[in-house]
């Protein structure tokens, strides 16, 4: 199967390691030569965009995450429907309405599994 991840190459503490790094320098070279401001705050902004796009990776892959495993937790269900209906069980939707249910509220431990 293929990596379907959509940034599995991106290391991100790498990334907030090398953007960390790379602020000491704009720190100490704006130190060393103040008459560079403009520069050195522009490079400051450009630094603070990389890590803006690193939470926001960070939250859109927690986002895939959770959308794969509600499409898994579906075709499951659907599946399980299908299975169901060909046994003529009395309710094979019931597999399908509690995965639809399960998705809108937290789990209720205390109904029965079937």
């Amino acid at each position: 199967m293929p990596n379907t991840d959509p940034h599995a190459d991106i290391n991100l503490q790498e990334v907030r390691a090398r953007n960390d790094n790379a602020r000491h320098i704009v720190a100490g070279c704006a130190a060393a030569m103040p008459t560079l401001a403009d520069m050195w705050r522009s490079l400051r902004d450009a630094l603070d965009d990389t890590l803006t796009l690193s939470v926001e990776i960070s939250r859109l892959s927690a986002e895939l995450a959770r959308a794969r495993l509600d499409r898994a937790n579906l075709r499951a269900a659907m599946l399980a429907t299908l299975a169901a209906q060909a046994d003529r069980d009395p309710d094979p939707m019931w597999y399908l309405r509690d995965e639809l249910n399960s998705a809108e509220t937290p789990t209720d431990l205390s109904r029965g599994s079937r």
